[in-house]
């Protein structure tokens, strides 16, 4: 692996080339071309060849790659060789659904607790089979479950006191959902996806007709970074 620092843009499109292998390795293709791969799902050659040369040698001349051998490493390089231990703290509407959400406790994560303050909510066990408990059990959950990833799903006044409660417990990796920037202790890191940005943006698109209809999904992750040949798409 190159000594440089590898940025986030990159690890975000390897998930997306995960994805692409995942769909080639179920139709039971064997091996790959990264000119191939890009043709049939949409992506950019020169891209690919790059963002895989951070992490290695991984092509055969003549061949291309081998499915199984790559989503294998690239699996490995992601970190999802191991399931992560995930809570979701506020099981509001957002928070129940993606506690529902079945696509979690598949493959690398596994949801193993689900917390709120609401005493009406306490006690209540969703349809993934995990009950609901109090956020006063949330540090001592986290510490002893050894949990990983926590979601946040709290409004946004408390998304800040709940971020620095998991922190303090042991967590280093958050998705935040509340509509607030949070500021991370040095070593955690903090997605937050704003749902209202990307309804802003639609909008946007509904206010000024003559904008490119572009469509928006995983593939914004293949962003124009220097050194691409052409664009992403």
């Amino acid at each position: 692996m190159k000594t440089e620092k590898v940025s986030e843009l990159t690890t975000n499109r390897l998930s997306v080339y995960l994805r692409c292998l995942n769909e080639l390795a179920v139709s039971g293709t064997e091996t790959i071309s990264s000119q191939a791969l890009a043709d049939q799902f949409n992506l950019n050659s020169a891209q690919i060849r790059k963002d895989l040369a951070y992490f290695g040698e991984f092509g055969v001349r003549g061949v291309g790659y081998y499915v199984e051998d790559l989503r294998r490493h690239l699996m490995n390089i992601l970190g999802l060789t191991e399931k992560r231990k995930v809570v979701i703290v506020g099981l509001g509407n957002l928070g129940l659904a993606l506690a529902n959400y079945q696509g979690f406790n598949q493959d690398s994560f596994e949801v193993v607790g689900l917390f709120d303050d609401d005493p009406a909510k306490i006690g209540v066990k969703t349809r993934i089979g995990v009950t609901i408990q109090s956020t006063k059990h949330l540090s001592e959950a986290i510490r002893r479950d050894k949990v990983e990833i926590v979601i946040l799903a709290v409004p946004a006044i408390a998304a800040e006191r709940v971020l620095e409660e998991v922190t303090e417990a042991g967590v280093r990796a958050v998705l935040n959902f509340a509509p607030v920037h949070l500021n991370p202790r040095p070593g955690v890191k903090v997605k937050t996806v704003d749902l209202t940005i990307s309804l802003e943006s639609l909008s946007y698109f509904l206010a000024n007709p003559g904008t490119d209809a572009v469509s928006v999904d995983y593939r914004d992750f293949l962003g124009r970074e220097a050194g691409a040949n052409g664009a992403a798409r």
